[in-house]
């Protein structure tokens, strides 16, 4: 009895709240090992049933319920910097936002978790102190090559024009010092004094808005809404200068919504501040990643370019956010943790007390929204920089001038091409469809080309002869019968994309030099980088493009841009379709006329009359703008509504049916809140999976999270459908 009360006077373990990246539970306790100092933020090792894996010390006070005879002790604590504590808020709150799991989010953060590892350094050499004499004239080569910067044996052997073996005796002879390099070196300093471009009177003033805001030293949301060619990035540009000089360990996140962009932006950012950006994205190899994880965790990266996932690298002082092209769908992640880049950022600054900055000359209609409730300040560019003037745009009614049976280019897009051809100037011809054909039918039994278990068609692309399906990654050679009927010769293209466009530019303009831009056709980075150096140096005479050229380039020598199917995103049931048309229409009509020659558009359209392709003609974004949020505020959509989505899926149709009707049967009925569906989504089918989906709408003053979260928590999904949720959707397929 004695030894039992010993037991229980013993004092209680030290425990902390773990947690891990992963899509399951809110966090475990384990028990801290005796000696191990540990804080909020830090990275550990924990034994998690029969494996080992990596957590994050977290804010949350851990659960004194839970005895301390279950508790698993830490195994131990790495030797990194941790999460800043605003980072872990971020976390926290992303999750609540988007009802994700935070381990899900913290995933995101810790995506590059090699980076955690500890990685081998490589050993380089540097010019010994010792003078050298009476050598042979292979060391002297080796001598004369070294330098204070450490090289690889390799390297300096390549710059002194001898073996490894050379370098690694002249090493041992005490001629080069070794030196360890360090894998992952930190980014160079940034100098934000250096002097930027010469700004316009209305450039000055707005960028000194933005300065004071960054000098006030708090949270604040302002809009830079500036048209094409208005000098909006030599705006923001400042700011961050001001941001960088405020604070020496400052760190500054610029978003760009495609990777295309972040090419030249680099040079444009190396050549302001001296030194290269970080900069993070799809594109990027692993140990450019691991780099950039690990320098942004310990402070020395302190500008970082990126896509939307750049928002949730580790940081460990952010001080400023940019969005550019603020208003662009890219922003929205369409998989794993669904979330809109642009409202987590603007959440961002709030959380952590500092300014962000939106760019656009589209912007959104929530920013606008917000810009008109006060919520958000504004500067305007209402001119383009220099002697630029915008152009002009003109219409195009394909019912009163159509093209030529079987092409796609009307009388006036070939005549005003033809004068730019004899002006030696460039024209643009602006189709967003990939491929050559959006669609293969076969002209004997009408069957259309779908991917198997799907309800996606197959797109042709005829530079490489396959059919692929843009939504599931589905490639195959194009069949010379037809799979249904067994037809020879019988699968037709219908519609044009771009290839099919450049393949009529090159009839008709044999001796132009034409380019096709597009994800298909340029196959890395590097790709993209030689076709936008060619076409800014004027090497090309005609690009056929998809909106990978609709905006963040400047081409001088462009004149001409024609919309080959203005029409386009205006089909479906997208509440987005008008917005999204008028923007990406804008921003590829502002490549045109960026210098001193004045510029011209062409819209083809068999809707001339339709609100949106008027407005574009009048260059009226403010008046569509208007019209646009009336409509919307009248049905309650965003902004002057809130939306989710709630998707099911699975491969068992009547269990994903059955599904659906028990959570239809369990829909809250509230004021302020409509449940629309269940009802098959539009890509009903999908890689062998049926998908059936709700659609939630609230007033502004209704929580949806609070919403959803009580109505979802009543039925219990079978683990065979996949639910998922998507607060603030943008695609509705």
């Amino acid at each position: 009895m004695a030894n039992t009360i010993a037991l229980f006077d013993l004092p209680a373990l030290a425990r902390v709240r773990i947690m891990l990246p992963l899509p399951m539970g809110d966090g475990y306790d384990y028990a801290v090992p005796e000696g191990m100092e540990l804080a909020p933020g830090d990275f550990v090792d924990v034994p998690l049933g029969p494996r080992q894996v990596r957590g994050v010390v977290w804010i949350d006070a851990a659960d004194d319920k839970v005895p301390d005879s279950k508790l698993k002790p830490i195994a131990h604590r790495l030797p990194v910097p941790g999460l800043s504590h605003d980072v872990m808020r971020f976390v926290d709150w992303v999750a609540h936002y988007t009802l994700f799991p935070r381990g899900s989010v913290l995933r995101m953060v810790m995506r590059a978790g090699q980076a955690l590892d500890p990685v081998k350094g490589q050993t380089g050499f540097i010019r010994a102190d010792q003078p050298a004499s009476k050598l042979t004239a292979k060391r002297q080569a080796v001598v004369d090559a070294a330098t204070d910067t450490p090289l690889r044996a390799s390297d300096l052997a390549k710059r002194a024009q001898v073996s490894d073996a050379v370098v690694r005796s002249a090493a041992k002879a005490g001629l080069l010092t070794p030196v360890r390099i360090d894998p992952d070196p930190p980014f160079a300093p940034l100098n934000p004094s250096l002097p930027g471009r010469p700004l316009s009177t209305d450039q000055q003033d707005a960028a000194q808005t933005l300065v004071d805001h960054v000098n006030a030293g708090t949270y604040g949301t302002t809009v830079i809404d500036g048209v094409t060619g208005s000098g909006k990035t030599e705006v923001y540009l400042e700011a961050i200068a001001a941001a960088l000089a405020a604070d020496p360990t400052a760190q500054v996140c610029v978003l760009l919504p495609e990777i295309a962009l972040t090419l030249p932006f680099l040079k444009r950012l190396e050549d302001r501040f001296g030194a290269p950006a970080a900069h993070w994205h799809s594109d990027v190899a692993a140990k450019g990643r691991r780099r950039v994880w690990k320098r942004v965790a310990d402070g020395s990266a302190r500008l970082v370019v990126g896509a939307r996932s750049a928002l949730f690298l580790p940081y460990k002082n952010l001080r400023m956010i940019v969005v550019d092209e603020e208003h662009e769908g890219a922003y929205k992640q369409h998989d794993g943790v669904l979330y809109q880049a642009r409202d987590m950022a603007v959440a961002r600054g709030a959380l952590s007390g500092f300014p962000v900055i939106l760019v656009s000359a589209t912007p959104s209609l929530e920013t606008l929204a917000n810009v008109e409730e006060g919520r958000y300040g504004i500067v305007r560019l209402a001119s383009r920089f220099g002697p630029a003037t915008m152009p002009t745009t003109g219409l195009v009614d394909m019912r009163a001038t159509p093209p030529d049976r079987g092409t796609w280019l009307s009388p006036p897009v070939v005549a005003a091409v033809n004068e730019r051809l004899a002006r030696q100037e460039q024209s643009l011809l602006y189709l967003n469809r990939r491929g050559y054909a959006p669609v293969t039918l076969c002209r004997k039994c009408g069957e259309r080309m779908t991917a198997p278990h799907s309800d996606t068609w197959l797109v042709e692309h005829k530079y490489t002869g396959r059919l692929v399906c843009h939504h599931t990654g589905y490639s195959i050679p194009k069949p010379t019968h037809c799979p249904h009927c067994g037809a020879e010769d019988s699968l037709a293209p219908c519609g044009p994309g771009v290839e099919r466009v450049a393949e009529e530019a090159m009839a008709r303009w044999p001796d132009a030099r034409i380019e096709v831009f597009s994800s298909d056709t340029m196959m890395g980075a590097g790709a993209a980088k030689s076709l936008l150096s060619r076409m800014t140096a004027g090497e090309i005479d005609i690009l056929v493009a998809t909106q990978a050229a609709a905006k963040g380039h400047n081409f001088p020598n462009l004149t001409l841009v024609a919309a080959v199917d203005a029409d386009l995103g205006l089909a479906g049931g997208d509440l987005r379709a008008a917005e999204r048309t008028f923007q990406t229409l804008s921003q590829v009509s502002g490549r045109a006329g960026r210098d001193e020659k004045p510029g011209a558009v062409l819209l083809q359209s068999y809707q001339p009359d339709s609100p949106v392709i008027q407005a574009l003609a009048a260059q009226d974004r403010d008046g569509f703008a208007a019209a646009e949020m009336e409509g919307r505020a009248m049905l309650g959509f965003p902004p002057y509504g809130r939306l989710a989505a709630i998707i099911l899926a699975g491969d068992n149709e009547p269990k994903l049916n059955e599904a659906a009707r028990t959570l239809a049967q369990a829909v809250p009925h509230a004021e302020g809140v409509e449940i629309w569906g269940p009802a098959p989504a539009p890509l009903y089918r999908l890689r062998g999976t049926f998908r059936v989906r709700f659609l939630v709408k609230t007033t502004r003053s209704v929580s949806i999270q609070t919403v959803l979260d009580a109505w979802l928590g009543q039925v219990k999904i079978p683990a065979s459908i996949r639910k998922t949720v998507d607060v603030d959707p943008y695609a509705f397929t």
